[in-house]
């Protein structure tokens, strides 16, 4: 399951890409217009940029953006940078991970095909492709 930390890292990476320009965009922004908490937020940010997933600055004019364009992150690396691995068995989310039945493992086929599809569906949807601006129809 992909916690509130995973998807909220991937609404401010949503947000700064179709609200950032040349500027850094401030954390009050983004915590309103997503309905996050700041408090939240600042937690979060902290992480993404020591994961270098954003860059921020404080002072006046101060807030944070992206550190590539948007078509250079996958929605794959964003989620798994935030929450750790995304594969269901810890058999082949630990490559270390010496399981004592992989030899005789009836289920290990199911769980690598679950994976591979977590992995490319994931890994196949650029941030700039997700973040395109959303028209409400009446």
């Amino acid at each position: 399951m992909i916690s509130t930390k995973g998807r909220y890292a991937l609404r401010v990476m949503i947000d700064l890409t179709k609200n950032q320009n040349e500027d850094f965009v401030p954390l009050k922004d983004i915590a309103s217009r997503q309905g996050i908490s700041k408090k939240y937020l600042e937690i979060l940010v902290r992480d993404m940029v020591s994961a270098e997933l954003i860059v921020g600055a404080r002072g006046k004019g101060g807030g944070y953006k992206l550190c590539r364009k948007p078509e250079e992150y996958t929605v794959g690396e964003i989620l798994e940078t935030m929450e750790g691995t995304l594969s269901p068995v810890v058999c082949l989310a630990d490559k270390k991970f010496n399981c004592p039945r992989k030899s005789s493992c009836d289920t290990l086929n199911l769980w690598t095909e679950f994976d591979d599809l977590i992995h490319n569906f994931f890994y196949g949807k650029k941030l700039s492709e997700i973040a395109v601006k959303q028209t409400h129809e009446p």
